[in-house]
Formats: C-alpha cells, sequence, structure tokens
C-alpha cells in the first residue's frame, strides 16, 4: 500500500467508507465478471461515459476492454483514488463535476460511510430512509458545492460514447434530462423506495429512440433475463415492485430509431 492510499484511508470516517467501498467494488474476480457483462456493447477504441464512477471498478473494466472512458466524479475522496488509480492510464479521462438537466453549480450531499450514495437528489435521500430498510442508518454530515454539467455538454467535448453508465443516487432522470440524443446503449440505477426514477428514466429514453430492456439484480454481473424486453414490460415490472429486488441497473439498448432521429 503506498503512502497516499495510506493517508487516505486514515482520514476518520471518510477514510473507512472510502476503504469500505474499495473492499466491495475491487474485491477479487470481480473485473473478470464486469469485462463479461460489458463486452458485448463495447469494442476497442470506442467511447464510454461512466457517470458516477465511485472507486472507478467499472471505469477500468471499460478501459480494459480497449474503450476510451470519460470517468466523472465530483467527490473529492474518491476523485483523488480516481486519480491516483488512472495516473498512468491516457486512456481514461476524469471529470470532477456532477451532472445535471442544465449547467451551473449544485449541493452535493455526502455520507462519509458511504460514500456510494452521496447525491444531488435532496427529495431521494430525505424520503429513503423511510422507504428502503438499508437506508435507515445512513447519514449525510457533509454537504459541498460542486461544479455541475450536462450530458449534452460532455458529448460536445469529448463525443458520443457507445455505452453510458449513469449510477447518481436518485439523480438519473435529471441527468439524463440533459441529454438530448439517443445513445446505442445505457444503464441506470435502480433502488427499492425509488423506483418511479427508474420509470422517469425509461420514459426519457423512449421519448429520444426506441430501446429494448434488462436488468442486472444489485452487483451480480449478469442479465436477470435471457431476452431483452420493451419499455412497456419494464414499466410493468417496476410497477409490481422490481420481484422486491432491493436495487441494481436497468440497462438499455437501442433498437428502432423515432421518426427524424436518423437511423439506428
Amino acid at each position: 500500500m503506498t503512502m497516499r492510499v495510506r493517508r487516505w484511508l486514515e482520514q476518520g470516517a471518510a477514510g473507512l467508507g472510502l476503504a469500505r467501498s474499495l473492499a466491495i467494488y475491487w474485491r477479487p474476480g470481480r473485473q473478470r465478471g464486469l469485462r463479461r457483462l460489458y463486452g458485448p456493447f463495447i469494442r476497442p477504441g470506442d467511447l464510454v461515459f461512466d457517470v458516477g464512477a465511485h472507486v472507478g471498478d467499472r471505469t477500468l473494466a471499460f478501459a480494459s476492454l480497449g474503450a476510451r472512458v470519460v470517468a466523472v466524479e465530483p467527490q473529492p475522496l474518491p476523485l483523488a483514488w480516481l486519480r491516483w488509480l488512472t495516473r498512468n492510464r491516457q486512456a481514461i479521462q476524469l471529470e470532477a463535476v456532477a451532472l445535471d438537466a442544465r449547467p451551473g453549480s449544485a449541493r452535493l450531499a455526502i455520507s462519509r460511510l458511504h460514500p456510494t450514495v452521496s447525491t444531488l437528489a435532496e427529495a431521494w435521500r430525505q424520503a429513503l430512509p423511510e422507504r428502503h430498510p438499508g437506508f435507515r442508518r445512513v447519514r449525510w454530515e457533509e454537504g459541498i458545492t460542486v461544479p455541475v454539467t450536462t450530458l449534452d455538454a460532455l458529448i460536445a467535448h469529448h463525443g458520443v460514447p457507445a455505452f453510458c453508465k449513469i449510477d447518481v443516487e436518485g439523480h438519473e432522470a435529471r441527468v439524463l434530462a440533459g441529454l438530448s440524443q439517443p445513445l446505442p446503449a445505457l444503464s441506470v440505477e435502480f433502488i427499492q423506495g425509488a423506483l418511479a426514477q427508474a420509470a422517469a428514466c425509461i420514459d426519457r429514453l423512449e421519448s429520444l429512440a426506441r430501446y429494448e430492456y434488462n436488468v442486472v439484480a444489485g452487483e451480480q454481473r449478469c442479465f436477470l433475463w435471457p431476452q431483452w424486453r420493451p419499455a412497456t414490460a419494464l414499466h410493468h415490472w417496476l410497477e409490481a415492485g422490481a420481484a422486491g429486488i432491493a436495487s441494481g441497473d436497468v440497462y438499455a439498448r437501442r433498437t428502432h430509431p423515432v421518426a427524424g432521429l436518423g437511423p439506428t
């Protein structure tokens, strides 16, 4: 362990939170599973956005598949880790910003012990401890102002990604509101107690193009269904309670374009 990493881990509750994230997301064998999961979406040379990169496990999986990666992370301590992790990887660019529907600045609520649930979504943060057992002991002790940009602005600067992962703790629909063109494939987080957020994301994607959908439960690295499903089926699944799954990710891949938006 380098002295720099040791200093991060010694930063009280925040260091403990970072250490917990590293233990979860960098456990042995996980990278292999992530590469297998994302391989069908990404070819060497493709551009990928990792929005909410946190400790970079998926960032490195994307890069290992040969992608050029833009990793978006506004939290100072995870960002410091990402800078160290990617210091010798020219294919990875870091953006120390949050994303929203419009550029500007916003207040980021930080949980020192649980940095993976730090969020811009104030209503989500207030409601979820009452709706989700896993959040009853979570506290957001700190708030910082962070710069905000949009997906459209990232695309204007870096190009159109072949895949865009969005995991921003209840703020996913706002991130997609800053996107005005369809992307080939995306993923957005869902969580019990806030399933309407995932439904709003599906509605936004369907306003841009036609997609089909699948689900990964929790931190598994395989799809829940053998066949991809249309938006209507995803809405029914979410309305029925998402099979009781505590959290996971909805994956969307484009099928047919909306008239006037050009070919798939």
